[in-house]
């Protein structure tokens, strides 16, 4: 633990925090761990909306669920 926080440049206590899952540690005291791991690629998949099932469902639910083109008055069927 020691020497991870050391890479990480962070303290043995906030380590301890990152593993209580304490959630005022800032993202970037994780993405210092993740790099001291060796794991920080993992952290852009944390963001990408395809592994989010929630925040997709949550989204299409925002969309109308009809929508209702309108002609200009310029427009003809000989265009």
């Amino acid at each position: 633990m020691a020497v991870v926080a050391e890479r990480a440049f962070t303290s043995r206590s906030t380590l301890q925090r990152i593993e209580a899952g304490d959630a005022s540690v800032g993202i970037g005291i994780y993405a210092s761990v993740l790099q001291a791991l060796g794991l920080l690629d993992g952290l852009a998949h944390i963001a990408d909306i395809g592994n989010d099932s929630v925040g997709q469902a949550l989204s299409s639910a925002e969309l109308p669920k009809r929508v209702v083109l309108t002609r200009s008055p310029r427009s003809s069927r000989n265009d």
